[in-house]
């Protein structure tokens, strides 16, 4: 009796196992995703700076979106992790920037913004390369890692449609094709 029970419970584990490993479909053809990473003492900024290359191919119906005056947020996340064997691995630090990228009727001109500091370009294709070289982001202060411990720092990108307009929110729950986000991505770095 305890045996079989034991045996129904392992079966539906392997089962729930086995569907964590099948790899998910590719969500927009990988659109978005993070080519390089580099997390590095400043001495200018007395921090921990990061800068990332990425690659940002945005399909059709969101060059038209941004087009027709909608706001893309794309949101990064850093993160630096510190492994424990006992348990889940510790967030030490967590941060967020978001740039957001529109186009503006009047003036023909696309503009990126971060905290508020806007850069106008002619074409869509400048603004997201310009989105796409990040530099110099200071993510946490010196004295944050311990020395002797091994952190392990990792970057995403994605758009974030909890800060879309509330009628594309709708869009973006109903439609998988606004789900672009990147894979977590380790960043080099020498501690």
């Amino acid at each position: 009796m305890i045996a079989s029970r034991l045996r129904a419970l392992f079966l539906m584990g392997l089962c729930w196992a086995v569907l964590w490993v099948v790899p998910a479909p590719a969500q927009a053809a990988d659109a978005i995703g993070i080519r390089a990473a580099q997390l590095q003492r400043s001495a200018s900024v007395a921090g921990w700076v990061l800068s990332a290359d990425i690659t940002l191919d945005l399909p059709e119906y969101l060059r038209e979106a941004v087009n027709r005056g909608v706001a893309l947020p794309f949101t990064m996340d850093f993160e630096l992790l510190r492994p424990r064997w006992y348990w889940l691995d510790e967030r030490t630090v967590e941060a967020s920037r978001t740039y957001r990228v529109s186009f503006h009727a009047l003036t023909r001109e696309y503009r990126v913004t971060l905290e508020g500091a806007s850069r106008s370009f002619d074409t869509l294709t400048e603004a997201l390369a310009a989105f796409a070289k990040m530099r110099d982001w200071r993510v946490m202060d010196i004295g944050l890692m311990q020395p002797g411990i091994q952190y392990e720092p990792r970057i995403r990108v994605r758009l974030d449609t909890s800060l879309l307009t509330k009628p594309f929110q709708v869009n973006a729950i109903t439609s998988r094709d606004w789900n672009l986000k990147s894979e977590w991505t380790p960043v080099r770095f020498n501690p």
